[in-house]
């Protein structure tokens, strides 16, 4: 892994698409890049580089912010948000150790370290009940409970800062490598270049409103921008129910399934064959649900809103 590991990863993609630009079946004028999640911190980048080579961009799962903000958000404020709206049932701010043993979604963020995405091996509420034990010990507010305020939160927090100031010792794949957090830590916010993506590029964000790794409101801020700089095509799609990576889940988690829901691949083509000349029957093939919400601007349209059927 590189020193600046996501100057490394805009590089290889500028290399990619110097490749694709040279492949004999590729129309170098019609070219649309994507990128999911981390990846929407690229694509834009290498459009901006690369104006001349890129038609359109796809931003999927959208970030906005710095990582280091978003981490917060993962890390620290969605737990609490459970914690205190669907656990604390009486608004005691009490929740039972036992409670969070059972419960699939806080116990994964508590045990055995405090960081999102930090799924347990064991789906054994004894050891899971014995580990939140050892990490609160003694200082529980009553016996067998917890404090949302004076312990979980902390406990939280401590996870936060422990990632947010290196102290990895080494890379893993519950929480990621040192190298990859310093690098992002450094990048420029999206959300303060996004505006210099050319207004001949065409841009298409895409973001399940139940996302609870980059959160629907990211886009938000990336619309924003685009409409505060006057960019003359950009669509928001956001669809209800959806999480980060397109299939139905809940605002806490990332859904269980596999693979990207059909409608919404639908949307993409029928938006690229709309900016770029595609034709193929996909395009009328899935449809968006009831609900999902499309506000966009183009030279040919004023900014609107309105729910796809």
């Amino acid at each position: 892994m590189g020193k600046y590991y996501s100057q490394d990863l805009i590089q290889d993609s500028k290399k990619a698409l110097n490749v694709l630009i040279q492949q004999p079946e590729v129309d170098p004028k019609r070219i649309s890049i994507i990128g999911h999640s981390e990846g929407t911190q690229y694509a834009p980048r290498v459009a901006i580089v690369d104006s001349t080579k890129v038609k359109n961009i796809v931003l999927m799962g959208t970030v906005a912010q710095n990582l280091r903000d978003i981490l917060h958000y993962q890390a620290v404020f969605l737990p609490l948000q459970y914690a205190t709206e669907v656990l604390d049932k009486n608004h005691t701010g009490l929740i039972s150790i036992q409670q969070i043993a059972k419960d699939p979604v806080l116990s994964h963020l508590l045990v055995p370290s405090s960081v999102i995405l930090t799924f347990l091996r064991t789906n054994n509420a004894k050891v899971i009940t014995n580990a939140l034990v050892n990490k609160f010990g003694n200082n529980t507010i009553e016996a067998g409970y917890v404090s949302i305020e004076k312990q979980i939160k902390p406990v939280l927090i401590k996870g936060y800062e422990n990632i947010s100031s290196f102290n990895l010792s080494k890379c893993n794949n519950l929480e990621g490598c040192p190298v990859w957090y310093r690098s992002q830590f450094s990048l420029i916010p999206t959300l303060s270049i996004i505006g210099n993506v050319s207004k001949s590029i065409g841009i298409l964000m895409l973001n399940g409103e139940n996302d609870s790794e980059t959160p629907v409101e990211q886009a938000f801020l990336l619309q924003q921008r685009l409409t505060e700089v006057n960019h003359p095509d950009h669509t928001l799609i956001t669809y209800p129910n959806l999480g980060h990576v397109f299939y139905p889940s809940s605002q806490w988690t990332r859904g269980a399934g596999v693979g990207i829901e059909q409608y919404v691949l639908a949307d993409i083509y029928s938006w690229l064959e709309a900016h770029s000349g595609l034709s193929h029957s996909y395009a009328t093939t899935a449809t968006s649900p009831i609900g999902a919400n499309t506000s966009s601007l183009s030279t040919n349209a004023t900014s609107s809103s309105s729910s796809k059927e």
